[in-house]
């Protein structure tokens, strides 16, 4: 029998492109984003300016393993009223305060071309990952990753089996400032709608996360004018962030610390 050590892509050796030779100072430009088929204003320079603005505290170490104050925890009482079962492993139940709901009405119509609004349904689920709340993703085994990813799946049969990745970028994320990451992160699936009748074979599953981290554990990234009102604006290049995040160890920094 021969068997062939073949390593997934994301796991080879990477070298960028050389493409900003001809831009002069790299740290100040718009980029391209051929997927979006928009400008991003890079001011890479913008993180080395001081700051004296608010500082966070991180967040606390020793955080208890249940908290009877956490409406997501087993048999705690949630704002509604309802009682969370003494669940084991994934839970999974509808969003009390939902962005979206599947029988939201059809609002009035109106003549004027200024005015116009549709309809906006969905479901909204929370998924608690694991019963422990001293437990973040990073650091739950392979078996605990896979329940959830089982449970992702039985939400979007498209997720499959990519939970290592996940586990990786997030113990990086983690590794980044030495805590557990806060982020906002959205999944990306096909086009649905008027597409469904589309050939999107080509589409690929992603995922976006969103850290609102930049500089340290207590400095966060706030909005600014031109984000907001201008077009998307970011402090690092692609390159500077991709290289940071490939630099980290892979091994959650608190599973080394138990080591040495």
């Amino acid at each position: 029998m021969v068997t062939e050590d073949v390593q997934h892509p994301a796991l080879q050796p990477y070298s960028p492109p050389q493409v900003l030779g001809h831009m002069g100072d790299p740290s100040k430009h718009a980029r391209y984003n051929p997927l979006r088929d928009d400008w991003v204003l890079v001011s890479a320079h913008r993180v080395k300016r001081p700051w004296q603005g608010q500082l966070e505290k991180p967040p606390p170490e020793d955080v208890p393993r249940w908290d009877p104050n956490n409406p997501l925890c087993p048999g705690a009482t949630r704002a509604n009223g309802e009682v969370n079962p003494q669940y084991e492993g994934t839970f999974v139940f509808p969003n009390d305060f939902p962005a979206l709901q599947p029988d939201a009405p059809e609002p009035g119509d109106s003549d004027h071309p200024l005015f116009r609004a549709a309809a906006a349904r969905g479901v909204c689920k929370v998924m608690c990952f694991h019963p422990w709340s001293d437990l973040t993703l990073p650091l739950m085994s392979l078996a605990e990753i896979r329940a959830v990813i089982d449970a992702w799946a039985e939400l979007a049969a498209e997720l499959g089996a990519s939970y290592p990745w996940v586990q990786r970028l997030l113990i990086k994320y983690d590794n980044l400032f030495e805590i557990s990451f806060p982020y906002s992160m959205g999944w990306h699936g096909a086009p649905t709608g008027p597409y469904l009748e589309e050939d999107c074979g080509h589409w690929q599953l992603h995922a976006h996360y969103y850290p609102p981290l930049l500089r340290s554990a207590t400095v966060r990234k706030f909005m600014v004018g031109y984000e907001m009102l201008a077009q998307a604006q970011r402090d690092l290049t692609p390159e500077q962030a991709a290289e940071r995040l490939r630099s980290l160890p892979e091994v959650h920094y608190k599973q080394r610390s138990k080591e040495m």
